[in-house]
């Protein structure tokens, strides 16, 4: 198994080259870049809500040798609506970012800090990138988590017993219902949940955004506790909706599949009952592929599932930075949240093969392969 492991955690040194690699090339072709929305700013016709800029000399919390793209010309005749600023307040503007070396120079450098995790600075914020992902981790982590969690809790205990009543009107029903939930967008629910429950048009039971009060210092820990869960109510209900009915109808077929199995019949043929054949032996073959997949579902829900649902809610999470970053050109930020997504999510694909190996030990992947 050892082995194994070091295979695949080296293999995972060109995949991230690789991701880096075409990212930064496409960049390099997108229109637009983080200077050219400054000249935009100074001319007045930006529209951009979350950048800051300080003014006058060009001090804009840039970062040398930062990564970025688009843009890194050598006079201001390069960029659009640059007419009639200074050509030399342009080259520092370059200077600053890191655009006056050639790409594969800055490339280069960005995979040697990046090996080193050092994601530099904000092009738009006086804040280091990793102190601004740990800043918007806590809200992101929440959302992932409990997530995860209540759809697990509710889709396996469904699934399970859609399984062992298959075809019935209860079957029927519940997929139904199952099928509807994962056809309606999380980002529609949770409108239809700040209409109906957050004061939209009808009751105004749980709160519009935030993760908590503002009196949340003043509270005991058992009202910190009921007040943190009263916040994420209704993202959490409006994200789990499509996550609930992926878990449920997977855990459903995977039982059906182990129960029509050979050994099934064998164990009640030896007088078994159902609950001792359906959860000491189906149990632990069923769930392999829905256990292996809880780290890939966390992490999607982490990352990437909750975009609408944090900006919906005013939830200030790594979604909505990720955004926001693209959307102003903050070059660092979003390749380190790209990078950082990226090695998580090759863990967690590791972590996911080795949890089918903990379930069920008779599973080998160094025989399989060889």
């Amino acid at each position: 198994m050892f082995v194994y492991i070091a295979r695949r955690i080296l293999l995972m040194i060109p995949t991230l080259l690789g991701i880096m690699l075409i990212s930064f090339v496409i960049v390099q072709f997108a229109p637009g870049g983080p200077v050219e929305r400054i000249i935009a700013q100074l001319q007045g016709q930006d529209s951009g809500a979350t950048s800051r800029i300080s003014g006058g000399g060009g001090d804009f919390s840039g970062g040398q040798g930062q990564p970025g793209g688009g843009g890194a010309e050598s006079t201001s005749s390069r960029y659009r609506g640059a007419q009639g600023l200074d050509p030399q307040f342009i080259k520092q503007l370059e200077t600053q970012f890191g655009f006056d070396k050639p790409a594969h120079e800055r490339f280069l450098k960005m995979l040697w800090d990046y090996a080193r995790f050092d994601f530099g600075k904000s092009y738009f914020r006086d804040i280091s990138v990793l102190e601004l992902i740990k800043e918007k981790l806590p809200v992101s982590i929440s959302l992932g988590l409990w997530m995860t969690l209540l759809s697990y809790a509710i889709s396996i205990p469904l699934g399970i017993k859609k399984a062992v009543r298959d075809g019935s009107s209860f079957d029927i029903w519940t997929s139904a219902v199952v099928i509807i939930g994962y056809a309606i967008p999380g980002f529609l629910f949770a409108i239809l949940l700040i209409v109906l429950f957050a004061g939209g048009s009808f009751w105004q039971i749980f709160p519009l955004r935030g993760l908590t009060s503002e009196n949340w210092d003043q509270l005991s820990l058992a009202g910190k506790a009921l007040d943190y869960f009263w916040h994420i109510a209704l993202p959490i209900t409006a994200m789990s909706l499509g996550a609930f009915a992926t878990s449920t109808l997977l855990t459903k077929n995977s039982f059906l599949d182990e129960i029509r199995k050979q050994y099934v019949l064998t164990a009640r043929m030896k007088g078994l009952s159902e609950r001792q054949v359906l959860y000491g032996h189906v149990f632990r073959n069923a769930m392999l592929i829905v256990i292996a997949g809880f780290p890939g579902a966390f992490i999607g829900a982490f990352f990437a599932g909750a975009l609408l649902i944090e900006t919906i809610f005013s939830l200030d999470g790594l979604g909505l930075l990720s955004f926001e970053s693209i959307v102003n050109r903050d070059y660092p930020v979003v390749f380190a949240n790209l990078y950082i997504f990226s090695l998580v999510g090759l863990l967690v694909n590791l972590v996911s093969d080795l949890t089918y190996t903990w379930i069920d030990p008779r599973i080998d992947f160094e025989t399989r392969e060889a």
